[in-house]
């Protein structure tokens, strides 16, 4: 989004315009639908920037729910916004410290600022980005407790701020088609100095689960949350916002609610077993925080392999914390095999998994010309040191 149309959008025209459009249908006729507004007097930026934003508003109910209904967004903006059930994890961290007045240092559209202002928090949300600062200001606009400002997290006023939250700009400046950065000293703030702020202030700095853990600081809580499972953070959390003796944790939110495992440290692997009855995928989470061997001591499994991650017991136990399947059979990874043997099942739907082995599964699955209505999952990976596949169903 430009300034211009921004400029555009924030008038009550154009936001009496954005709100009266029906709910976004992705199919739509985008020119029917712009040739209208047009007629109707509306300017090109004008009718630009809300159709944008009903779009992004569709796709922010995934991250935001029914607040999207009321918020703005750059494309970016929303690729890179904490989800608001993670966003509470974080302002319920400050708010158990005792803080009351947290700066949001590269706060982005303000999805972690809103969080921290709806438990009555202070806020002092901080981006160097124009349209961002503005878009975040229209966002926390109903919260008298936030207030926005436009700088860079280098030179911001911390006076009267009792707690700092950074989640650096990882990604090339801009509102749209950005790339990734890899290196951290390239990110905004730099990764050094995200974690210096924690000599002055409790911190708290979201960074990505892939982070080389070689770059995670000994002296800090380091905690991987995944939704759906799906693996979307690492928060490094400093001072009294780090539990006591907690410095590996695995957060795991789904339609169970919150589960989690904690540690001291990375657990000890357990020892390679025979295949059992039972398999367990790990969350990515617990695999992220290498918490694997405590999963699989409460599961009593062991592994099937060393450095795979995937776990084997006779007994199948519920658990937030990984997938379990039921092995029916197990067979050499061989495509002409295991052709026949799906075809003789009459199986004509496999979900996919593998670990340990080179092997693309859309590619994989349209060479075994599936037919039939049954349906299994096929894990291929490594076992006895020889390439595997398991045949399965969910438990």
């Amino acid at each position: 989004m430009q300034a211009k149309e921004l400029r555009e959008l924030l008038t009550p025209e154009g936001l009496r315009l954005l709100d009266s459009l029906p709910a976004f249908d992705q199919k739509a006729d985008v020119l029917a639908q712009v040739a209208k507004l047009r007629k109707a007097g509306h300017s090109p930026e004008l009718v630009a920037a809300v159709l944008t934003q009903a779009k992004l508003r569709s796709k922010g109910r995934a991250k935001f729910g029914d607040f999207a209904e009321r918020m703005l967004f750059t494309e970016a903006g929303l690729e890179q916004a904490t989800r608001l059930p993670v966003a509470s994890t974080h302002a319920g961290r400050f708010r158990r410290a005792g803080l009351t007045r947290i700066a949001d240092l590269g706060c982005g559209i303000g999805g972690d600022a809103l969080a921290l202002a709806a438990l009555d928090l202070g806020v002092v949300a901080v981006d160097r980005d124009e349209v961002t600062a503005a878009i975040a200001t229209y966002n926390l606009a109903p919260w008298p407790s936030a207030e926005v400002r436009l700088g860079t997290a280098e030179e911001a006023d911390l006076d009267g701020v009792d707690g700092v939250f950074l989640d650096p700009a990882r990604r090339t400046s801009g509102h749209s088609s950005t790339q990734r950065l890899q290196d951290p000293a390239g990110w905004s703030p730099t990764l050094d100095t995200a974690f210096a702020f924690a000599s002055r202030l409790p911190t708290g700095v979201k960074l990505g689960p892939g982070i080389d853990r070689e770059l995670l600081p000994d002296d800090a809580e380091c905690q991987w949350i995944s939704v759906d499972r799906s693996v979307v953070e690492v928060g490094v959390w400093f001072g009294p916002l780090a539990r006591p003796g907690v410095k590996r944790a695995a957060l795991v939110l789904g339609a169970h609610g919150p589960a989690e495992l904690t540690a001291s440290g990375d657990s000890d692997d357990v020892e390679v077993g025979d295949l059992a009855e039972y398999v367990y995928e790990p969350d990515g989470g617990v695999i992220r925080a290498r918490l694997i061997g405590d999963l699989a001591r409460q599961l009593g499994a062991s592994t099937i392999s060393r450095d795979i991650a995937y776990l084997s017991s006779s007994a199948a136990t519920e658990t937030p914390f990984a997938q379990c399947f039921r092995v029916l059979e197990t067979f050499p990874l061989d495509e002409k095999r295991l052709r026949q043997e799906l075809k003789k099942r009459g199986i004509g739907r496999v979900e996919i998994k593998k670990r340990g082995v080179d092997v693309d599964p859309a590619a994989f699955r349209k060479k075994l010309q599936l037919s039939g209505s049954n349906e299994a999952t096929l894990i291929l990976t490594r076992f006895r040191g020889h390439h595997t596949a398991l045949l399965c169903e969910r438990v």
